[in-house]
């Protein structure tokens, strides 16, 4: 009965979070999620470029910096603030178009993904400027102080304008994903304008998305005008929620439930990467943006694939080069010769699955105990300033010592991340080694009855 109870648990399990990871949403949320990773680098570049005397603090460097690449320090953080300063409008921007698409293709409605870009653009605009209902009429807010210029409602800074960056993150999801449905909801029910078919398709196009458009705007406006009569705007409503789930996911206990959520799916064969990060990946952006700014967030850009699941889900890049040179088992030796390159890259379905370490009790505790440790190895190193703060969004697949280098710009992130793959070794080595053992008697016990 109990066995049944289990299997009946794990099935409405799986079916559930698979359902959610395979749902439009989060699908939407990894595209935007990925979008982001070749514009951070690029800004990252120009970022190190600024920041070359802090990294390298030799005598005589800084003052050579600045008579030589020092002069063209405000060039470099213009070009920073092209990809990390509209880091809200490349992020909630290919989530719209993203999910627009999702929805053309598989509800089969005439939706164009980049009118459904184009209009968050308008509808994310609407709510930028900074508001305020004063005589009985909206107006813009002019501030002019030593810390803080707001012109014409617009809040700027060296930085560009402040709520098309990581502050407008959230507020840009939340448009995006509203300005799909009302396009989708119009276009069901055929509110738009149809020109013949001899008409050019760009044409046509710009005439069909007029009347959802036009419904965009004025939701979105009157939104934000019953807001701004109420004394708050879009932006600070969902800032509430947002810097609290922020803030819980930046201490070192809401980090390590994130890993464990992670990997506790991962063992019922669920993809816990994919399902944790649609909830995470905005809060690790604007951290990660923030870092620059002066902040000190741990819980930035990509600390889980630079110093938590090195090798993959369960951090098993020690454990699969052991496979592949130390285990006695067949069975674990030829697993680890397949996994021995992918592991390099962060890849390990085939120790996953094929170990198995899904729905295998034998292995759960170092699964879950292996990364919680490296995750811990990782925070400390980073929150004590033995390490620098996060500041570039790697490539998921970038290998150890690569990964933490170019996350924090040191050389120093690079040990770090090679510390914490040997500390997810030591928990793995017993428990693997006690399972080779079990194999190999098995085998030998096979073969002797042959």
């Amino acid at each position: 009965m109990s066995d049944t109870n289990s299997g009946s648990f794990k099935e409405k399990l799986a079916a559930k979070a698979g359902k959610f990871a395979g749902s439009r949403f989060v699908r939407a949320i990894m595209d935007a999620g990925y979008s982001v990773i070749s514009f951070s680098i690029i800004g990252a570049i120009f970022l190190i470029l600024t920041v070359l005397p802090q990294a390298f603090p030799i005598p005589g460097f800084a003052s050579w910096y600045a008579n030589t690449v020092g002069r063209f320090t405000n060039l470099f953080q213009v070009v920073y603030n092209s990809t990390m300063g509209i880091l809200a409008l490349i992020f909630a921007g290919t989530f719209a178009y993203s999910y627009a698409k999702i929805y053309q293709q598989e509800e089969k409605i005439d939706l164009v993904p980049m009118n459904a870009l184009l209009m968050f653009l308008m509808a994310f605009f609407i709510t930028v400027p900074e508001l305020v209902w004063k005589n009985g009429s909206i107006q813009f807010i002019q501030i002019f102080t030593k810390t803080k210029m707001v012109v014409g409602g617009y809040e700027a800074s060296t930085s560009g304008i402040t709520r098309i960056a990581s502050v407008g993150i959230f507020t840009g999801l939340v448009i995006a994903w509203l300005t799909v449905q009302i396009y989708r909801y119009t276009v069901k029910h055929n509110w738009q304008i149809k020109m013949p078919a001899s008409v050019p398709a760009g044409v046509s196009n710009s005439f069909s998305a007029m009347i959802p458009g036009f419904c965009v705007a004025v939701v979105v406006a009157v939104l934000n005008l019953i807001l701004v009569m109420l004394g708050t705007d879009i932006f600070k409503v969902l800032y509430i929620p947002f810097s609290f789930i922020s803030a819980i996911a930046d201490t070192w206990w809401g980090f390590l439930i994130i890993i464990f959520l992670i990997h506790f799916l991962w063992w019922f064969g669920i993809h816990g990467s994919t399902i944790m990060s649609s909830f995470y990946t905005p809060i690790v952006l604007a951290n990660m943006a923030a870092n620059v700014q002066g902040a000190n967030h741990f819980f930035a850009g990509d600390p889980l694939n630079s110093f938590v699941i090195i090798g993959g889900a369960g951090a098993t890049l020690g454990m699969a080069i052991w496979l592949a040179f130390g285990a006695r088992s067949t069975q674990l030796k030829e697993i680890g010769k397949v996994e021995l390159v992918p592991a390099i890259f962060n890849i390990n379905e085939p120790i996953i699955f094929g170990l198995p370490i899904v729905y295998n009790i034998n292995l759960l505790i170092p699964f879950i105990c292996a990364p919680l440790a490296s995750g811990i190895v990782g925070y400390l190193g980073v929150t004590s300033h033995l390490v620098p703060k996060i500041i570039v969004q790697q490539p998921w697949p970038t290998p150890v010592g690569l990964s933490g280098f170019i996350a924090t710009a040191s050389w120093k992130g690079a040990v770090l991340s090679i510390v914490c793959a040997l500390v997810a070794f030591i928990i793995w080595y017993p428990f693997i080694k006690h399972y080779d053992n079990v194999l190999l008697k098995k085998e030998k016990e096979d073969s002797a009855k042959a």
